[in-house]
């Protein structure tokens, strides 16, 4: 069992938090306004617990569960307080009428944020191709992720394991931009060609789908 933190009070902080406990994992939350922090904590499991914003966070592996406008700044406020920690960027950075990504070309949100965080911290982009609902309903779904760190990597492969979920390393950090290009085009996908969000991305590895999702999403 071990304490994963999580910064954001958000539907995404309680739909990941939410699948850490199940899993046997201690919550923390963390957000600039505490009873925010206490309410979704309350909501998430008996057990969870709250931390104080901007100090060092309780757990070795802290999601950044902010919405992409604000990443940079939380990062800078928590300056050497992440210092080894592994920081999993969940943002999706796309513009409010989704014409695109916001970030600077040939850059990705998670490789921004990485701008600024301490050398001894490293960012893993993860979580952001899953919809919310659907990680929150169970059932063990491809979670992608990218980083350039070989050893906080694997902490979060063996993380993702623990919640049930099919780790899939698709490189290093340059790739969050891919990763990030998917979010947009599963928001796209969900208003137009499918009509509905409840689906995941799955890969057939070998010709062999897994068949283990829950029966309420559509595997696409």
């Amino acid at each position: 069992m071990s304490t994963i933190s999580i910064i954001g009070s958000g539907k995404m902080a309680a739909a990941i938090g939410g699948r850490i406990a199940k899993a046997g994992h201690i919550v923390e939350v963390v957000s600039r306004d505490p009873a925010k922090a206490r309410a979704r904590a309350d909501q998430i499991a008996a057990g969870a617990i709250t931390g104080m914003y901007g100090a060092a966070p309780a757990g070795d592996i802290v999601i950044l569960a902010v919405p992409y406008a604000h990443a940079a700044a939380v990062v800078a406020e928590y300056g050497n307080a992440l210092d080894g920690k592994v920081i999993i960027d969940i943002t999706n950075p796309i513009a409010s009428d989704l014409s695109g990504l916001v970030t600077p070309d040939g850059s990705s949100g998670a490789q921004e944020i990485a701008k600024g965080v301490m050398s001894d911290a490293h960012v893993v982009k993860a979580f952001n191709t899953i919809f919310g609902h659907v990680l929150a309903g169970g059932g063990r779904l491809d979670a992608f992720f990218a980083a350039d760190d070989t050893d906080a990597k694997a902490r979060v492969s063996t993380f993702l394991e623990s919640l049930e979920l099919r780790p899939l390393d698709v490189g290093g950090l340059h790739m969050a931009q891919t990763l990030e290009a998917l979010g947009l085009m599963m928001i796209g996908l969900a208003k137009n060609g499918a009509g509905t969000w409840d689906f995941a991305m799955n890969v057939d590895i070998g010709g062999i789908t897994d068949t283990s999702s829950p029966a309420g999403s559509h595997r696409r």
